[in-house]
């Protein structure tokens, strides 16, 4: 489906992004507040904006930092000092920013505000995630940890084992995940790694979950960004004539049955009596977008996914029809998901160069989007970038997409 030029025929609202700004990705040993922030104030320079303009605040959560980590929203409006802006907190694990994002648009949308600030950070602890505290035996993350052990890596390393088994790829073939992200990581002055690696290095790194080694999976890291958010009307008073628009935002759930195990479930529904969904949760997030935007893959120009591991960055390449199915290790061999091919997949580095930093990270994607539709992405600029669109996946069923558009 082709993309129109003056928004699109079918297209039910679009807001803009005036400003984007990001805290480097790190291990700072800071309060998250503060690199939400430096965040939020870069977002509104970008914008040329002041905070007294924004009329309303969306944070994303954080449930690890302390009592402030539930109520980012209020805790970021504090911070920059009280104007009396609308505030909302939001969170749906990693697919918080997405969430924030949403709510923006919605409140732009409905007319409850013109200009909303969008922010989430986060000071990750040390090592994988784990479950807080206290004995929640109905908490499905708390039983796979004391169910399985299994961690996050663990889960990694059974889908990348299932890749191998379905789809016949081979630990080669993620190292070149992680030595694509990588290099163009070395080129993004935000990501926490800036080095390029090579297979063999990947290949000599310590096993973590097998067939998965240390450079196949993303770090925890502490991190910030954010996103200044107005109205079309809003946008052309203050001289942006021509901004990159956020065009669709899907946060769906999953169907039932769902058959291919996603974190924190431990066990898939039964399709005894019921037949599996036409597609995957991960294939209908995408859908929902592409639908809503009035586009398909083909129309994209870059996408931005969620590589907790190298494994799922090649999954999402089919969940996002950017290929078939199984054909996602072809799309890498041929170079097409590398700067300069036909789809460039992380020009930011991804989450291999710059790790989990959990509220922030979908709002960052959105920020990279941002940047190379403005041409701004320097280095790593996606030649003619028109389209992208980011996507990655939430604990609980949270769905998570967003296509902009220039």
């Amino acid at each position: 489906m082709a993309l129109a030029a003056d928004g699109g025929e079918g297209v039910t609202g679009e807001v803009a992004v005036l400003g984007a700004g990001m805290h480097p990705w790190g291990k700072w040993g800071r309060n998250f507040v503060e690199y939400g922030v430096a965040a939020a104030r870069a977002a509104l320079t970008d914008a040329g904006l002041d905070w007294q303009d924004i009329g309303s605040i969306i944070g994303a959560d954080t449930v690890r930092g302390g009592y402030p980590g539930y109520v980012a929203g209020a805790t970021f409006a504090k911070a920059l000092g009280w104007q009396g802006a609308r505030v909302t907190s939001v969170y749906a694990a990693c697919a918080s920013g997405a969430q924030a994002l949403d709510t923006a648009r919605a409140q732009i949308l409905s007319g409850l505000a013109e200009v909303v600030l969008v922010v989430g950070a986060d000071a990750a602890p040390k090592g994988f995630f784990r479950p807080a505290g206290g004995d929640r035996p109905d908490d499905p993350d708390w039983l796979r940890f004391r169910i399985l052990g299994a961690t996050n890596p663990v889960y990694f390393g059974l889908y990348a084992r299932r890749r191998m088994a379905v789809h016949g790829d081979t630990p080669g073939d993620f190292a070149q995940v992680k030595v694509k992200n990588a290099a163009m990581g070395a080129l993004n002055p935000h990501a926490r790694y800036r080095r390029r690696v090579t297979a063999e290095e990947v290949a000599a790194s310590a096993v973590v979950a097998d067939p998965l080694r240390l450079l196949d999976i993303c770090a925890t890291s502490d991190g910030g960004a954010a996103l200044v958010l107005s109205s079309m009307e809003f946008a052309r008073r203050h001289g942006h004539a021509d901004p990159v628009r956020i065009r669709a935002v899907a946060t769906v759930t999953p169907r039932y049955p769902n058959t291919v195990l996603d974190l924190p479930d431990i066990a898939t529904d039964s399709a005894a009596a019921v037949d599996p969904p036409a597609q995957t949760f991960r294939v209908s997030i995408a859908r929902a977008a592409y639908e809503e935007a009035g586009i398909g893959p083909e129309d994209l120009s870059l996408a931005e996914v969620y590589d907790l591991s190298t494994a799922l960055e090649l999954q999402w390449y089919e969940d996002l029809g950017l290929c078939g199915e199984g054909e996602g290790v072809k799309l890498l061999r041929d170079g097409a998901t590398a700067l300069g091919g036909r789809i460039p997949v992380n020009a930011s580095g991804g989450l291999a160069s710059f790790g989990e930093a959990v509220p922030a990270q979908a709002i960052a994607q959105v920020c990279e989007l941002a940047w190379q539709l403005r041409g701004e992405a320097g280095d790593r600029q996606v030649a003619g970038a028109r389209v992208g669109m980011s996507a990655n996946q939430g604990l609980f069923g949270h769905g998570s997409a967003v296509i902009a558009v220039r």
